[in-house]
């Protein structure tokens, strides 16, 4: 992820599996620190299908806490 900035405006969605090829769901659009805290509230499950998006990159949640 080239952003480096706790202030700058992500997305965090949810990636959802399914029968008829699932989808992305919102979470929340706003500041990267504010996404962070979110993220770490989700249960352990739905944090495996965390992505966190700026408007040039995309990460997993779990592949930018680890590091």
């Amino acid at each position: 992820m080239r952003t480096v900035s706790d202030t700058v405006s992500v997305r965090l969605y949810h990636l959802a599996d399914g029968d008829d090829g699932g989808g992305a769901s919102t979470l929340f659009y706003g500041p990267l620190t504010e996404a962070m805290t979110i993220a770490a509230a989700q249960p352990e499950e739905v944090q495996e299908s965390l992505f966190i998006a700026t408007e040039n990159d995309v990460v997993a949640y779990l592949d930018l806490i680890e590091g």
